[in-house]
């Protein structure tokens, strides 16, 4: 059964599991945090849209450290599951976005409302900032609405026209691809994208897709 069936049923053998895999593979620590984990799905799953991005994106910029994935995980670019980020306490970009969308998801919040954005970041402003790649969460209230952003480089969540030092690239979700803004909503993002693809097997044997 999948994290949103059983949370939908209040299965709590599954969600029992859960939380002994965790322990079982990172120690008590990581039990600890996927029970808060829990305990945040179960919060604000009554919440209005808004209040879940709140919670959600509060929950894994104050809980998880930055750190890039040649130090976590001996590889280049590696896209950790919830329960992996949750695991070692820390994670990338991707791994903070992935992390949020899965759980929103896991709240109700639709797929279409929401896009794993890869980007171009300006860190430190001119002059002398240096421009590197990032991913962000976006929110679309409507399909044709100014995303909110959800990320860990700045905790508040704000309309991305208030963040100028992000310039979009492509952006996808559960459901479709956009390439340069231009919406490809046919393209199936399992087909091109590998990672996204071995991410989602790596969730279904982790009982979280």
């Amino acid at each position: 059964m999948t994290l949103c069936a059983t949370l939908g049923n209040t299965a709590a053998t599954d969600v029992a599991g859960i939380v002994q895999l965790a322990e079982r593979r990172y120690g008590a620590a990581a039990r600890r945090d996927v029970l808060e984990w829990l305990e945040l799905i179960e919060v604000a799953r009554d919440q209005e849209e808004y209040k879940k991005l709140q919670l959600v994106n509060d929950f894994f910029n104050r809980r998880i450290r930055f750190d890039d994935d040649l130090r976590l995980w001996r590889q280049p670019d590696y896209w950790a599951t919830p329960l992996e980020t949750m695991g070692i306490g820390a994670g990338d970009c991707e791994d903070f976005s992935i992390a949020k969308y899965m759980t929103l998801k896991a709240l109700g919040m639709p797929v279409s409302r929401m896009r794993l954005i890869y980007v171009r970041a300006r860190i430190g402003g001119p002059p002398g900032g240096v421009v590197q790649a990032h991913m962000v969460l976006g929110y679309y209230a409507a399909p044709t609405a100014e995303p909110l952003v959800l990320d860990n480089l700045v905790g508040e969540i704000r309309p991305a026209s208030r963040r100028p030092d992000l310039y979009p690239i492509f952006s996808f979700n559960g459901e479709g691809l956009w390439v340069g803004g231009a919406a490809n909503s046919s393209a199936d993002p399992t087909t091109r994208l590998s990672r996204w693809r071995d991410l989602l097997a790596r969730m279904r044997d982790d009982g979280l897709d």
